[in-house]
């Protein structure tokens, strides 16, 4: 039977063994101070607020310890941790010590700087805003971009009050169009330009970009020009010339099918310059009438 007191006797004298042979090492080493530059993490920041303006990433401290403890020091060993649960709207001050940095065994913080923290705080926002792509680069030529969709069409953001109602829009990656010939779609994240605002879930739109075959002009001659009249009338000149716009393939439409016309209801007896007024077919838009007015003679 094992006495009481002696049982892992053997653990015990290693333990002891252990300790002196650590405190031979540490006490072998000089205590020295250094001076480091470590990492500013914030914490327990409350939901409903945002930091804004510019908020300090690191600061100076001077900590003190063997020299081998602090040789062996790896980065992300030391940190400031600063504690926003008390954060309120508004400008704060906070104090920052050395029980505020994280340090491992044996490494003391005897100075930190700065010791006093300004941050503004604001409430948090949300918005819908709509997705805006960015096409880059032109179709070949002959060809012209159309119309630009996303979908989806709008994201919601997140961030500061002030920067989330000044912000308009979200932002895609450019969609690239050089060269194309039709249309062009492709999956592309989308962000936002304020870096103080942040979409509430992160992610991407697929970006459709038709792709059009650039429009051409042309002149339509030998328009007839019709008169709006109850009486007996005479129009000099009797056709003009419309110039026009639209599709290659519209070109194949004569003079009849446009709609040339003068008003000239209500007038008297007498001589007068009236505009001529050009409905085209489908798809084709009207530059420019010549002669734009027309000499008119009612009976």
């Amino acid at each position: 039977m094992a006495i009481p007191g002696f049982r892992h006797l053997g653990l015990k004298f290693l333990s002891i063994a252990l300790a002196a042979l650590v405190w031979a090492l540490v006490s072998g080493e000089r205590i020295v101070a250094r001076a480091l530059r470590i990492p500013m993490e914030f914490t327990n920041l409350p939901a409903q607020l945002e930091i804004v303006g510019d908020t300090p990433t690191v600061v100076d401290v001077r900590v003190r310890g063997s020299s081998g403890a602090l040789s062996r020091l790896a980065a992300g060993e030391l940190v400031a941790v600063l504690d926003l649960a008390s954060a309120r709207a508004g400008q704060r001050l906070f104090h920052l010590t050395g029980m505020d940095v994280r340090a491992p065994f044996g490494v003391d913080v005897v100075q930190i700087t700065p010791s006093n923290v300004s941050l503004m705080f604001e409430p948090s926002a949300r918005k819908t805003v709509p997705v805006v792509p960015e096409v880059d680069g032109d179709p070949q030529d002959g060809y012209v971009v159309g119309t630009v969709s996303a979908e989806p069409a709008t994201v919601e953001v997140i961030g500061p009050e002030s920067a989330v109602a000044r912000l308009t829009e979200a932002i895609t990656e450019p969609v690239t169009v050089t060269g194309a010939t039709g249309t062009v779609t492709e999956m592309v994240n989308v962000g936002v330009a304020d870096p103080s605002v942040r979409l509430l879930s992160p992610g991407s739109a697929s970006v459709t970009v038709m792709i059009a075959a650039a429009p051409v002009e042309w002149a339509v001659n030998a328009v007839p020009v019709r008169v709006r009249s109850r009486g007996a009338v005479r129009v000099v000149p009797t056709e003009v010339t419309v110039y026009v716009r639209g599709p290659r393939e519209a070109q194949s439409h004569g003079a009849d099918a446009y709609e040339a016309t003068v008003d000239a209801e209500g007038l008297g007896a007498g001589d007068f310059q009236l505009p001529v007024r050009v409905v085209p077919p489908p798809r084709v838009g009207v530059l420019r009438v010549e002669p734009i007015d027309v000499r008119v003679r009612v009976r």
